[in-house]
């Protein structure tokens, strides 16, 4: 937790002064409770009434001057701790989106979510503990027993004696909860996974009228974090009844021993009550102690999983785009040379000994059985993942040696899956080519198809977008995503198996416009249909992640058998 005080470093000010005013109020209070015994003693106890509003003038001066340095702590503590969580998830941020789609892979979102979340609000309030009560708590339980020595050295070996007692309960008990509290983090990561996937998949679920099963599994998770829950907080919380019982057994010793002394002449009532009100201070400061020790508990196994985030190294360093955009001319625009490629070390190789080249403004299709590795296939281009064997070039360079912003300035994709964001039409459009004017979002929609639907919208490029686009159809937020990378207009378009989600119509309306507009493009093409690739200039066949084909549609129908099945299952419903 400590290498992560860093990002605290604009708030030095507000670091010192609020333990500063904290401390203030802290001597204040410490001496209360002696002034008090001189009220007592030597105001009630004589029946001097001057005296006695003396001393209650000023112990209401300390209080109100404690409760003016409590208030400006409180308010440097929140300005602090807010502001370290603020640059913190910045930085957080920062870093996953410097990740390549290994650590993505590694780690999942919803632990991310989680980190960057649960975790940093828990690292926040560990600071605000750290500026209102770290330096207030041990230098009350410390200052209560030095007043204690000094009002009687007999009296103050029973405050000396308590501490160790309490110090050996805390330590046994920090050490099964902090194990315990990361095992709960984990746990709380497997929820929001379970959430997530619950949520995306809810019309599945409701298809196959699995709904019943569902809430059954999340009830088992929930009940595993909350069984896990139960066991950390039944640990700590022994912390506050043990403290309790070790104070009043100190008060019945002050009692005890101090009633003795009263009835000797060593010791006055006033003074009693003092040493009472000193362990009262140093056990709930105690007590304040164990909370603390409970929150930073927390706060070290959120420092950890926060830390694993920062201290992470990518495999691919993410950078931002080159500041001048130089269009590619070199002839060979894609060439794999032998490339395999498996996700892990583990694993097997999604793609191997791949051999081809695709010359500039040429248009590749990729088809093959599902899970033949063709999407794998499109993401070593933008280097999203590197190659495991062989050289990869992009525009006759090894994209091992690109900056990532600059070779990705050139490409625009539409994932299989379309992805829209909330906000409008235009917004989502402009994430393509944030220069983009009116009638360049218009013509993007024109070519992919999606001016019927935007037209018949009110408020038309300035329609509203929800989160996922799921204000939209299938088909609609497809088109969008679509318009999205056409508007870009890049050196090389890779269309992730888009088409397919399409009707017949809309798909041959959209190829058609990719050929009229973009032929100082290169395009990629992945499809399940033989139609949408069938006039490529080449076509790539891909079974088990092995190129079993490559050439014109009419050469492979003469030379792949793989091919040759493909085109055959699907020779009823097309016409080639």
């Amino acid at each position: 937790m400590i290498s992560l005080l860093h990002y605290a470093s604009k708030y030095k000010k507000q670091l010192i002064l609020g333990p500063f005013f904290k401390l203030l109020e802290a001597i204040l209070e410490l001496f209360l409770p002696f002034y008090m015994a001189k009220l007592i003693d030597q105001g009630i106890s004589q029946q001097d009434t001057q005296y006695t509003i003396k001393m209650g003038i000023y112990m209401l001066l300390m209080s109100v001057i404690g409760l003016v340095c409590v208030m400006i702590c409180q308010y440097y503590a929140s300005i602090a701790s807010q502001g370290f969580g603020t640059e913190l998830r910045n930085a957080v941020m920062k870093k996953i989106n410097q990740f390549s789609h290994h650590e993505l892979d590694i780690f999942g979102s919803s632990t991310l979510i989680t980190r960057s979340t649960s975790d940093i609000n828990q690292l926040q309030l560990a600071l605000a503990m750290l500026i209102r009560l770290v330096i207030r708590a041990p230098f009350l339980s410390i200052g209560s027993i030095m007043m204690a020595f000094y009002i009687d050295a007999k009296m103050g070996l029973i405050f000396l004696l308590t501490i160790p007692i309490f110090s050996i309960i805390l330590f046994f008990i920090m050490k099964k909860t902090v194990p315990l509290y990361k095992k709960v983090q984990q746990k709380i990561d497997y929820l929001n996974a379970t959430i997530s996937e619950n949520l995306s998949g809810v019309r599945v679920i409701r298809a196959f009228a699995k709904k019943e099963k569902e809430i059954d599994e999340f009830g088992e998770v929930s009940d595993d974090l909350a069984t896990a829950y139960k066991n950390v907080t039944n640990l700590s919380a022994l912390l506050s009844p043990s403290t309790i019982l070790i104070m009043n057994l100190a008060i019945v010793s002050i009692l005890y021993f101090g009633g003795i002394n009263v009835n000797l002449g060593h010791l006055q009532s006033g003074q009693i009550l003092a040493l009472i009100n000193y362990m009262t201070q140093m056990l709930l400061a105690l007590v304040v102690v164990s909370n603390l020790v409970v929150i930073f508990t927390r706060a070290f196994a959120s420092a950890d999983r926060v830390n694993e985030i920062l201290e992470t190294t990518p495999t691919i360093e993410t950078s931002q785009k080159a500041t001048i955009y130089t269009p590619w001319k070199n002839n060979q625009l894609v060439s794999f040379n032998n490339v395999s490629f498996r996700y892990t070390e583990k694993s097997g190789d999604v793609l191997k000994h791949l051999n081809f080249t695709l010359a500039k403004n040429e248009t590749l299709g990729i088809i093959g059985p599902t899970g033949s590795g063709k999407s794998t296939l499109i993401q070593l281009i933008p280097y999203f993942y590197a190659p495991t064997k062989g050289t990869l070039l992009v525009n006759g360079q090894d994209i091992t040696t690109y900056e990532t912003g600059s070779l990705r300035d050139h490409i625009a994709i539409v994932p299989q899956k379309s992805s829209l964001f909330s906000g409008t039409i235009r917004s989502n459009l402009l994430i393509g080519n944030p220069n983009a004017t009116d009638a360049d979002c218009l013509e993007a929609l024109e070519m992919a198809q999606c001016s019927d639907f935007v037209d018949s919208l009110p408020k038309k490029l300035d329609a509203e977008v929800l989160a996922q686009g799921q204000n939209f159809s299938g088909g609609q937020k497809q088109r969008l995503s679509i318009a999205r990378a056409l508007i870009k207009k890049p050196d090389l378009l890779i269309m992730d198996d888009c088409l397919s989600a399409l009707d017949y119509q809309t798909d041959l309306l959209i190829r058609k416009a990719l050929k009229e507009n973009f032929k100082e493009t290169t395009v990629i093409i992945i499809s399940q249909r033989v139609s949408s690739v069938k006039d490529a200039t080449a076509l790539l066949v891909l079974d088990e992640g092995q190129q079993v084909g490559f050439g014109s549609h009419e050469s492979l129908l003469k030379e792949s058998p793989i091919y040759q099945q493909i085109v055959h299952s699907q020779a009823e419903k097309e016409v080639f």
